[in-house]
């Protein structure tokens, strides 16, 4: 009885009518009005919270999976292409825009530079992954969890790290002597 009281007692506080409301609107900007603006491919599979941003600038190939948490964050006049069967794990990052950072002007108030991000068809992006604007990966590349890519990945590569580099291809990974 003791619990249900303070249940009770929290509904009536305006702050949390107050929060709800927030977090409706967020809700609203940050996933529902940007998805019904994106491409989105047949067979997507989209975890709830992936949050987008631009949505019209935005396309998802067919069978792409898009992780837990994710973040999409289109610019104003660049797009983020992701490809056909595309997997980004969870918490995944791809930004188009960068803040210019010109001598003596608060980075807040400085113009921002856009890129095209393209990733392709068959990639899997490893959990926390960030890839920065102007990169493109190649059609079956992986790139491990926790890398930053700040320069193009090559088709079929493996990249890691921080910035990411390629270590190897996934031609040399796959199993010899049989099929996969």
């Amino acid at each position: 009885m003791k619990r249900w009281t303070r249940v009770l007692a929290s509904a009536r506080d305006v702050g949390i009518v107050v929060q709800v409301g927030r977090l409706l609107h967020y809700y609203g900007y940050s996933h529902v009005v940007p998805r019904r603006a994106a491409t989105i491919g047949r067979g997507v599979a989209m975890a709830p919270n992936v949050s987008l941003r631009n949505g019209a600038r935005i396309t998802i190939g067919d069978g792409a999976h898009v992780g837990e948490r994710c973040l999409l964050w289109a610019g104003e006049r660049a797009t983020i292409v992701l490809g056909e069967k595309a997997l980004l794990g969870p918490e995944v990052m791809v930004t188009v825009a960068n803040y210019q950072m010109r001598p003596g002007i608060p980075v807040v108030d400085q113009p921002r530079d856009e890129a095209d991000v393209v990733i392709g068809a068959g990639c899997w992006l490893g959990a926390r992954v960030i890839v920065l604007p102007g990169v493109s990966i190649g059609e079956g590349a992986v790139v491990g969890a926790g890398s930053i890519v700040t320069k193009d990945v090559p088709p079929h590569a493996i990249a890691v790290g921080s910035p990411a580099r390629v270590i190897g291809t996934r031609d040399a990974a796959a199993p010899r002597g049989g099929t996969a």
